[in-house]
C-alpha cells in the first residue's frame, strides 16, 4: 500500500490498479462526474474495481479514435479515483460516477484476463508539489493572478455555469485550485494532459495561466464580433462544434432533444427542460458541466409529472387482499377498508397520512405494500434509518459536486406514477446534525398544505405530491418529533399472541419456505406442537421475524436431508430411518425433532410461581420496543445507614419512580409496622434483573413499591399475580400504556390475573377474546387496593400485620 495525501485526507492505494482508458476525456484530481462505461475492456476494469476497494486508474487515450486501445495506446500518467455509484443499463453500458483522488503515474503494465491493469507510483499531492520548493498559497500572486483569468474565463465561457468561479474562490489549497481550474477548462486534452503530469506546482500554474490568458482573449474577440455583427454559429460552425465533440447537430444532443419532446411536461417544467437543452447545445460534450447538465435533463424528463394509475375502489377486492396477505390486525384492515370507502365515494381524499407503529415482524412494511396491491398502485419505499442530512429529504443544490435529487423525488421516478403509495420506513431513526433536521424537511412532503408544491433543492422546479398516498412506519413514538407526529394518523400494530404466531406460520411463512428451498415436491409438513414449541422456546419477539429464521433453518436442514439421502451421504441412514425401501426420506417435522434441527431451545419460558420465597419480590409488565416482557422486582433490605441503590441499567424515569415508592413507603411507615427511623437505619437495594437490557418508563412504579413494602414487612407477594401502573408520592394509581402487548406477555409467562390502573379498564375491551378468556384484569386505583390484590399472607414468625390488615389500616390515610 501507498499513501495519497490530501488537504482532506489520506487515501490508501494499492501498488496495483485497474486501469480505465478515456477516449477524449483527462480526469484531473477533486472531480466527480458521471461517464458511460461501454468498451468490453475498460467494463472490465470498471468490474475488478467494484469487486476490490472501489479504486482505479483512469487515463486518456494518446489517439481518441482508437477504438479498443492497448497498453501503448494511453498516456502514461493519470488519475486514480474512486469507484461512487455505478448502475448498469439494457444496452451493457455502465453508467458510473468517478471522485478523482490523486495523481500516479505507470510503471509497469499488468498482463490481466479481459480489463488492463499497471503498477502505479504516486505523486503525493500534499508533500511532493511542496518538496520542489515551489511553496505557494492562494496569497501568492501567480495564483491571484490565475484565479482573476478564470474569473474572466468563466464569465464569457457560456458552456461554464457562473457558480464555478465561486467555487474557485471558496478552495483554500493551491494543489486542490489548480486541479479544479484545469478540470473547467474547454482546451484539448494535449494541454490539459500537460498540465496533469506538471509535478511542479509552479510549472502548472504556468502552464494555467499561458491557458487562460489565450482563451480569455480569444473569448472577448468572440463576444466583440457577436455583439457588433449579431454573429451566431452557420452551419460550418456547427459542423466544427460537431467535430469536436459539442453543439446542437449531434447525435447525443439530437437523442436528448427526442427524450424532451416525447416528455409529457407540464408548461414550467417544459420551459426549463428546453432552456437546459439549449445550453447543452453549446457546449463540448466531454466538458463536466455537459454531462451535469445532461443528467438534469434526464431527471426532469423521467419524473411522473403527469401519469397516474386509477385506483381499484372495490371493498371487497381490497379485502380479499389484505386477509390474503396478512393474519389479523383487524383494526388496521378495518382502518384501511374505511379509507378506501371514502375514496371511493369522494374521488379525492387528500391528506390521508398513516402512521404505522409497532415492534419489529410485525408487518408494517408488507402492509404498506398490500395497501397498494389493494389500490392497485405503485408501490415505492424509502428507508430513512440514520438519515442525518436534511439534504437526503430534499436533494443538494446542483451546485454542488455530484448533486442529486432527494429520497422523495428520487422515489417518485422510481415509481413512475404521480400517486403512488409511498412508504416512509424508520421515521423514528432519523438524525440530526450540523447538516440539518430531517425530519423539519419531511414536514413540507406530509403536510397536505404544502406538499402540492414541493421543491427538491436539486430539481428547482415545484413538483406535486398531493395524490401521494404516504405511509410512515417506526417502532415507537418517543424518538418521533411531535410537529411531525401531529400531521399524521397513528395505526398501532401491536404483537401477535402464540395463536396468532402459529396461524401465520401454518399459512404464510411455513409455505413460502417450502418453496424457497425447493422441498415442494416432498410436501413437508410441521405440526402444530412443533411450532408451538418453537415460538415458545427458540424465539422471543412480538413479531414473525425470528420464528420466520428459525423455520428457515428447520427448512435448510430438511433440504440437507433430502439431499443426504438421495446421494447416500453421511446422514443418509439418519435421513431415511423411518422411510420404507424405496421411499422418500421422511421429511414431516414434529416436537422430537426439533432438539435435532435447533440444537437447544434458547429462551426459558418465565413461570409465573417460580420460587418458594416470595418475600421482596414482585412481578410487574413492561412495554418494550420488541412487545412486552415480564420482568420481577426485587428488594433486599439490609442494616446500614439509609443509603438506597438502584441496579440493573434503569432509565433516569424508572429511578424517579423507585424513589417515588421509597418515599410513599417512608409517609406509610406507622401504618405498616415499622419504626419511622427505618430508612436511616437499613439499607435498601432495588434491583430488576437481566442487567444488560436498558430499562425504562414509569409503568413499574406500583411493582417496585410491592416489592419494597413485601421487604420490609416480611410478606410474601401472591404467585400467579402481576401489575403494571405508575405510582404516585400519596400512593395514586396513574395509566400507563402498551397494556395488550403486557397482557399477552402475562399470558405467556402463565399469569392468571393482571392488577391494571383503573383508567386503563376501558383498555381490557379491546383486547382479544382468547386475553379475555384466559386473563384476568384487576382495576385499581390506589396502592391499598394493590397492596391487598398482591400480597399474601405473612410468612411463618412475622412480627408484621397479614396483608389484609396492612390494607386496611393504610386505607384512612390514601387520598
Amino acid at each position: 500500500m501507498a499513501t495519497l495525501h490530501r488537504v482532506d485526507g489520506s487515501v490508501d492505494v494499492p501498488a496495483e490498479l485497474p486501469v480505465i482508458a478515456l477516449r477524449d476525456l483527462v480526469y484531473f484530481p477533486y472531480m466527480v462526474l458521471p461517464l458511460l462505461i461501454g468498451r468490453p475492456r475498460s467494463v472490465a476494469s470498471l468490474k475488478e474495481a467494484e469487486d476490490g476497494d472501489k479504486l482505479a486508474l483512469v487515463v486518456a487515450q494518446k489517439d481518441p479514435e482508437v477504438a479498443d486501445p492497448g497498453e501503448d495506446d494511453v498516456h502514461p500518467a493519470g488519475t486514480v479515483v474512486r469507484v461512487l455509484q455505478a448502475s448498469r443499463l439494457a444496452d451493457g453500458t455502465v453508467r458510473v460516477v468517478f471522485e478523482g483522488v490523486g495523481r500516479a503515474r505507470i510503471e509497469r503494465h499488468v498482463p490481466t484476463g479481459d480489463g488492463m491493469r499497471a503498477e502505479v507510483s504516486l505523486a503525493s499531492e500534499w508533500e511532493r508539489d511542496r518538496s520542489e520548493g515551489a511553496e505557494l498559497t492562494t496569497g501568492a500572486d501567480s495564483v491571484k493572478e490565475v484565479k482573476k483569468l478564470f474569473a474572466q474565463y468563466v464569465r464569457l465561457a457560456e458552456q461554464i455555469p457562473p457558480e464555478v468561479a465561486g467555487l474557485a474562490e471558496e478552495v483554500a489549497d493551491c494543489v486542490q485550485l489548480g486541479h479544479v481550474i484545469a478540470g473547467h477548462l474547454l482546451v484539448g486534452s494535449a494541454e490539459r494532459q500537460e498540465v496533469l503530469e506538471a509535478d511542479a506546482l509552479a510549472r502548472r500554474f504556468d502552464l494555467l495561466r499561458e491557458i487562460l490568458v489565450r482563451e480569455v482573449e480569444l473569448l472577448r474577440i468572440q463576444e466583440k464580433i457577436s455583439s457588433r455583427f449579431g454573429f451566431r454559429p452557420g452551419k460550418d460552425e456547427e459542423l466544427l462544434l460537431e467535430e469536436i465533440g459539442g453543439g446542437a447537430g449531434t447525435a447525443e444532443w439530437r437523442e436528448l432533444a427526442q427524450v424532451v419532446t416525447d416528455a409529457d411536461l407540464p408548461s414550467h417544467a417544459k420551459e426549463r427542460a428546453e432552456r437546459e437543452l439549449e445550453r447543452v447545445g453549446k457546449l463540448n460534450s466531454m466538458a463536466p458541466e455537459a454531462s451535469v447538465a445532461r443528467t438534469y435533463l434526464e431527471w426532469i424528463c423521467g419524473l411522473p409529472w403527469k401519469s397516474k394509475t386509477t385506483d381499484n375502489q372495490d371493498i371487497g377486492h381490497a379485502a380479499a387482499v389484505l386477509d390474503a396477505e396478512h393474519y389479523g390486525l383487524r383494526e388496521v384492515k378495518e382502518r384501511v377498508l374505511d379509507h378506501i370507502a371514502v375514496l371511493s365515494l369522494a374521488k379525492a381524499l387528500p391528506g390521508p397520512i398513516l402512521f404505522l407503529v409497532g415492534p419489529p415482524g410485525v408487518g408494517k412494511t408488507s402492509l404498506g405494500r398490500s395497501i397498494a396491491n389493494c389500490l392497485e398502485r405503485k408501490f415505492v419505499r424509502a428507508s430513512l434509518g440514520g438519515v442525518r442530512d436534511e439534504a437526503e429529504i430534499r436533494g443538494h443544490r446542483r451546485t454542488y459536486v455530484g448533486a442529486l435529487p432527494g429520497r422523495v423525488i428520487q422515489g417518485m421516478r422510481k415509481a413512475g406514477s404521480r400517486n403512488p403509495v409511498f412508504l416512509l420506513d424508520e421515521v423514528d431513526k432519523l438524525a440530526r446534525d450540523f447538516h440539518g433536521d430531517p425530519a423539519a424537511a419531511l414536514l413540507e412532503v406530509l403536510d397536505p398544505e404544502q406538499n402540492r408544491a414541493f421543491a427538491d433543492h436539486y430539481l428547482e422546479l415545484e413538483f406535486d405530491l398531493s395524490e401521494v398516498l404516504f405511509i410512515a412506519t417506526a417502532n415507537t413514538l418517543g424518538e418521533v418529533p411531535g410537529p411531525l407526529r401531529d400531521r399524521m394518523e397513528v395505526i398501532r400494530l401491536p404483537g401477535y399472541l402464540d395463536t396468532e404466531k402459529k396461524a401465520i406460520a401454518h399459512q404464510f411463512l411455513w409455505p413460502k419456505l417450502v418453496a424457497r428451498h425447493g422441498l415442494e415436491p416432498y410436501a413437508p409438513r410441521i405440526d402444530d406442537q412443533a411450532v408451538g414449541k418453537i415460538i415458545e422456546g427458540y424465539t422471543r419477539e412480538a413479531g414473525v421475524r425470528e420464528l420466520e429464521q428459525r423455520l428457515s433453518r428447520v427448512a435448510r436442514k430438511l433440504a440437507r436431508r433430502v439431499l443426504s439421502a438421495r446421494d447416500g451421504g453421511a446422514d443418509a441412514e439418519a435421513a431415511d430411518a423411518e422411510a420404507p425401501d424405496g421411499a422418500a426420506p421422511r421429511v414431516d417435522v414434529d416436537v422430537a425433532d426439533l432438539r435435532q434441527l435447533l440444537g437447544a431451545p434458547a429462551y426459558v419460558p418465565a413461570q409465573a410461581g417460580a420460587g418458594s420465597d416470595r418475600r421482596g419480590i414482585a412481578r410487574g409488565l413492561a412495554w418494550t420496543a420488541t412487545g412486552g416482557e415480564v420482568i420481577d422486582v426485587e428488594v433486599a433490605v439490609v442494616p446500614g445507614s439509609g443509603k438506597i441503590r438502584l441496579t440493573g441499567t434503569l432509565g433516569d424515569i424508572m429511578k424517579e419512580s423507585a424513589f417515588a415508592a421509597v418515599t410513599y413507603a417512608r409517609s406509610r411507615a406507622r401504618l405498616l409496622g415499622l419504626s419511622e427511623r427505618f430508612h436511616r437505619d437499613m439499607d435498601l437495594h432495588i434491583h430488576i434483573p437481566e442487567g444488560a437490557t436498558p430499562k425504562d418508563g414509569p409503568s413499574a412504579g406500583i411493582t417496585i413499591a410491592v416489592a419494597l413494602v413485601s421487604a420490609l414487612t416480611h410478606t410474601p407477594t401472591r404467585a400467579g399475580v402481576a401489575m403494571t401502573g405508575e405510582i404516585t408520592l400519596r400512593g395514586r394509581v396513574l395509566v400507563v400504556g402498551g397494556i395488550r402487548e403486557k397482557a399477552v406477555a402475562a399470558l405467556r409467562a402463565g399469569v392468571k390475573r393482571v392488577l391494571v390502573p383503573a383508567a386503563n379498564a376501558k383498555d381490557g375491551e379491546r383486547l382479544p377474546t382468547e386475553v379475555r378468556q384466559q386473563l384476568e384484569l384487576v382495576p385499581v386505583e390506589t396502592m391499598e387496593q394493590v397492596l391487598q390484590e398482591a400480597m399474601d399472607r405473612p410468612a411463618a414468625g412475622a412480627r408484621n400485620r397479614t396483608a389484609a390488615s396492612l390494607a386496611a389500616g393504610l386505607a384512612p390515610s390514601i387520598s
